[in-house]
């Protein structure tokens, strides 16, 4: 990574750690993708040893599986977890969403059972939000929790949930007030995807594997004690666990940075083939992702001093996602009519992953709430606009 900054010992010795295991415990070939039933199962066992090493997450206490360190130290491991070409986090839903949403609402029961399993890779969680008709307008929600004694009766139909393909639990909204509208009378409520009454059907993306699934409820019971935070209460601890999605962790700026250098070493090979205005691109994506590192740096020294971080979240996602889309974009730019091949093709040559990350970047201005979203909380919420 291009950005110097003036480290203290403790902050290198750490970094020298974390170098150090990486580079004897990365697999010296890339995984097979998650979104497959076998790559799913080979990034689980990765999660596992992530946690045998204490690195599955770092920055949370050292009970439920972490190392207690600062926002300076998980960037830090960041770097060098991007640096050394580690694989991809398969249960990113639970320890960058749902984990922080149970530290900040859980109870002392439900962290302890949960949070270790998660940081440890034992459970892997998926996302499950969006209906058939409620997508971008979450409040739309129709899924149902009835009261029955101590269980709630789940019934409905979740779409696009995320990692719910290979996923053992899932994290979702259901209305618990049968006559309540919009924000009101939904509740956060947590469940095995084995559960009777539950039914996950994969959704093929565009290359075939399913990286989503669409999950049916008819008539699961899960305890009263699997709802997080007060009844009624869900959609404030939504909006703060969309608050983590489009925050810092999520996507933390190592990810862009080490895309960017990706990028740049693309151009370099290709450069007397391409027109000059390629080379501005790449010099345009190179700088954004440093300033996005720059920001992320500022912002985590802030959150350290006791400061907060709110609606400036959305902007953070509007320009990551569309920096993603950017770089992407510039490379199957520079790749030319091989862009369209996969990596195995006979003249392939130096495509890579570029294809697949071409296709995941058209989602970016889509999940975490859609940047259009993301413009209209901007106006209202930090510009003060009237609305429309």
């Amino acid at each position: 990574m291009a950005i110097a900054f003036h480290y203290n010992d403790a902050q290198r010795a750490f970094r020298a750690e974390v170098r150090a295991w990486m580079a004897a415990n990365v697999p010296r070939e890339p995984l097979e993708t998650l979104e497959s039933a076998r790559g799913f199962t080979a990034h689980r066992e990765w999660e596992r040893m992530l946690a045998r090493g204490r690195w599955g997450m770092v920055t949370w206490p050292e009970e439920y599986g972490g190392r207690g360190c600062d926002l300076i130290e998980w960037l830090i491991f960041e770097e060098e977890y991007y640096r050394a070409q580690a694989p991809a986090r398969a249960n990113q839903n639970g320890i960058f969403l749902l984990g922080p949403t149970l530290m900040e609402f859980g109870t002392p029961e439900q962290r302890a059972r949960f949070l270790p399993r998660m940081a440890a890779g034992e459970e892997m969680w998926a996302q499950a939000w969006s209906e058939p008709q409620a997508g971008s307008d979450l409040a739309a929600l129709r899924a149902i929790a009835v009261r029955d004694g101590d269980e709630y009766v789940l019934r409905g139909h979740k779409i696009w949930s995320s990692r719910a393909a290979y996923a053992d639990w899932g994290f979702g909204m259901f209305r618990t007030d049968p006559v309540s509208e919009r924000h009101r009378g939904i509740s956060f409520i947590l469940f095995p995807l084995d559960l009777p009454g539950v039914r996950v059907r994969g959704i093929p993306q565009i290359h075939g594997e399913t990286g989503f699934a669409e999950i049916f409820f008819e008539d699961a019971r899960v305890p009263v004690a699997n709802r997080l935070g007060a009844e009624g209460a869900g959609w404030q601890i939504a909006m703060a666990t969309a608050g983590f999605e489009r925050g810092l962790m999520l996507r933390s700026p190592a990810r862009f940075q080490a895309t960017a250098q990706r990028l740049v070493e693309l151009y370099r090979r290709h450069a007397d083939e391409l027109e000059p205005a390629i080379g501005g691109q790449v010099a345009q994506a190179w700088m954004d992702a440093q300033a996005y590192a720059l920001n992320t740096y500022m912002t985590a020294s802030r959150l350290i001093a006791g400061g907060t971080i709110g609606v400036e979240a959305s902007l953070n996602k509007i320009f990551w996602s569309e920096l993603d889309l950017a770089m992407h974009d510039c490379a199957m730019r520079i790749l030319g009519c091989r862009a369209q091949l996969l990596p195995q093709a006979p003249d392939a040559g130096d495509v890579g992953a570029w294809l697949e990350g071409y296709m995941f970047s058209l989602a970016g201005p889509i999940y975490a709430g859609t940047n259009e979203i993301q413009r209209n909380i901007i106006a209202e919420r930090l510009m003060k606009l009237p609305r429309a």
